[in-house]
């Protein structure tokens, strides 16, 4: 079994009087794909933010192979390994395709200048379905390019976790089957990625184990298989009288 790459114990974060994280407490192991699932305001989103280091703990620790991370500002979080997406795509508009994944390389955990960067650029670019678009303004991308430019500039500084936050949100069918099958394959390279998303489909095909989050706690954690038949996980979804 590979060694945990990624742990959190006791992490708490409040807003005011509202305790959005609870005492959180996982492990991600390496080459593993975690599944961060939930009801909305569950405090998924909110757990990825103090990972990478967007939000600061009010309690707690989170450990990037057993050394402490979450006192960090999120850039250096970020250089020691931890990437992430975001629920709204976040382009540099003013650049290119290709200039946008450059700028992951440059920020992130390996650092690429110059010809270097650019040939890296576009190989991530071809990962991503995105070959020979490097010259396109991000204005001329398409909802799903869009997601694909982000996630070829989150690769770029070759991250050690992969926080992808609602990656799949907005899909039509067809991209979401393109989007499932191009996580999978980041998977099947034995990246170590933190999953939050609300598709079940992709949860059941893509995660290896889950954490389950309502109301800002953990009420379980297993394979998708055992966390979706959870009387506690249905209850949280679909209400008592469902469950």
């Amino acid at each position: 079994m590979s060694a945990s790459i990624l742990s959190l114990r006791g992490v708490t974060k409040r807003f005011g009087g509202l305790v959005a994280v609870n005492s959180m407490d996982f492990d991600v192991r390496e080459h593993q794909v975690m599944g961060l699932i939930g009801p909305n305001g569950s405090g998924k989103s909110t757990t990825l933010n103090l990972i990478s280091g967007a939000l600061k703990l009010n309690e707690g620790e989170i450990s990037l192979r057993g050394t402490p991370i979450s006192n960090l500002p999120a850039q250096d979080i970020a250089r020691k390994g931890v990437s992430r997406t975001f629920q709204l795509v976040r382009m540099l508009s003013s650049m290119t395709v290709r200039e946008n994944v450059v700028a992951g390389g440059v920020y992130g955990h390996r650092k690429r200048w110059g010809s270097e960067a650019l040939r890296h650029a576009d190989s991530l670019l071809e990962r991503v379905g995105l070959s020979g678009q490097g010259g396109l303004s991000v204005g001329q991308l398409t909802y799903i390019d869009t997601k694909r430019v982000e996630l070829a500039r989150t690769l770029a500084g070759d991250p050690k976790v992969l926080l992808l936050d609602e990656w799949l949100a907005g899909l039509n069918p067809t991209e979401l089957q393109i989007g499932i099958d191009l996580i999978k394959s980041l998977r099947d390279e034995g990246r170590t990625v933190i999953l939050v998303e609300h598709v079940m489909d992709a949860i059941r095909s893509l995660c290896d184990q889950c954490v389950v989050m309502a109301s800002g706690t953990k009420i379980a954690e297993g394979t998708p298989t055992e966390v979706l038949s959870d009387r506690e996980v249905i209850r949280a979804y679909l209400g008592d009288d469902d469950a």
